[in-house]
């Protein structure tokens, strides 16, 4: 069975609900773990309001007993702590009282799902729509990613996040070995590891409060110890970077996405783009570079997988856009509500869990089995195989 998950739940409703089927049994769950991860969502210099409300925890209420998978559909739920100040608005019975009493939205916010989602689904309260294309989501989809990790990481599967740029300010990424980038990006407020770059990410996203402006970057996310094979070349939707890049780009406010060297391949001849291949005993085949990153026909190569993703600025902004009013049909400017100057370092941290979660679904995909017994002995079969070819 192929891994997959559904998330369910509203920005100011009770809670988030997660569904992951397709899991292994005797996969030892770390709790404490999972709540780490939601936890490192939450920080990051730029945070609205939001997220001194919110303190995440991931509370297990399916497919779990004695602290490991039993092979059934796992449930997440994540509480949503500011439900107690939104019981009446977002009840799910009917509510009596006019437009203000049921906090009604008729005026779509420039950038939002607002007017596309009123359209689509007819909704003449543009609640209905905000609530769940909100980023709270990306709450529960980094529980899943989180549980996808710790499959991973049974295999010596390591993923590190971080963040290349906020506005028109770079990092320098340094060659270091991934724990030791982890380390570092985990002690900066903005997730780099670059300490000038740091300083002045601060002095930008304090600008750009000040002005009522909100802030954009670029993420990268790195996965070591992946073996060659996963995905496959024969269609189109089994293409690792393909379905990577799909994931990626699902996460709110994501225009775009590129691997190893990306875009810059364009610019390139062919000859400072490809990857000589190598040969070593004992090693076996390598790459002698990874402009690739990681990835080529739609198969992982061996080679740490590497993959950048671009945010928007959040369109929620102090200094609100022009827009117009469904009802009235005239022209207003866009309500201000509470919202992230700078969401870049958190959706570093949710790019590092969808991006899990593809490779984790193609691991199960090459290595499948109903037990995680079962998947080591195909992994450790698969790697003699590799070695003897």
């Amino acid at each position: 069975m192929s891994l997959r998950f559904l998330t369910a739940g509203e920005t100011h409703g009770p809670q988030l609900t997660a569904i992951i089927e397709g899991l292994p049994s005797n996969l030892e769950i770390d709790f404490a773990a999972l709540d780490d991860q939601l936890r490192r969502r939450q920080k990051g210099y730029g945070r609205g309001r939001r997220m001194q409300i919110e303190s995440d925890s991931a509370k297990i209420v399916g497919g779990v007993r004695h602290g490991k998978t039993t092979g059934a559909p796992l449930a997440i739920v994540i509480e949503n702590k500011d439900w107690t100040h939104w019981k009446t608005v977002m009840s799910v019975e009917p509510v009596e009282g006019d437009d203000e009493a049921k906090r009604r939205v008729h005026r779509p916010r420039p950038g939002h799902a607002d007017l596309n989602g009123g359209l689509k689904y007819n909704l003449k309260d543009l609640r209905n729509v905000l609530e769940r294309s909100s980023a709270r989501e990306t709450a529960a989809r980094v529980a899943c990613g989180a549980v996808a990790r710790q499959l991973l990481e049974k295999f010596g599967i390591k993923i590190a996040g971080f963040v290349v740029s906020i506005g028109d300010v770079t990092a320098n990424v340094p060659d270091l070995p991934l724990d030791e980038l982890i380390r570092i990006t985990e002690e900066s407020p903005v997730r780099v590891a670059d300490p000038e770059a740091e300083k002045r990410m601060i002095e930008l996203i304090d600008q750009a409060k000040k002005e009522g402006d909100s802030l954009g970057g670029v993420v990268c996310c790195i996965v070591e110890g992946v073996p060659p094979g996963l995905g496959s070349h024969v269609q189109w939707d089994r293409k690792l970077d393909g379905r990577i890049a799909q994931a990626v780009v699902s996460i709110n406010a994501f225009k775009g996405v590129e691997f190893g060297i990306g875009f810059e391949a364009g610019r390139r001849p062919g000859s400072r783009v490809h990857d000589p291949i190598l040969y070593e005993p004992g090693r076996g085949f390598y790459r002698a570079s990874n402009n690739a990153g990681g990835i080529e026909g739609g198969m992982t190569n061996g080679e740490p997988i590497i993959v950048r993703g671009v945010m928007k600025p959040i369109p929620t902004l102090y200094k609100p856009l022009a827009s117009v009013d469904i009802d009235t049909k005239e022209p207003f400017l866009a309500q201000v509500e509470r919202s992230d100057t700078c969401a870049v370092p958190a959706a570093s941290v949710v790019m590092e869990h969808v991006v899990a979660w593809e490779v984790a679904r193609a691991f199960l995909e090459k290595f499948g089995g109903d037990s995680m017994e079962e998947i080591r002995a195909n992994y450790e079969n698969y790697l003699r195989q590799v070695a003897e070819y």
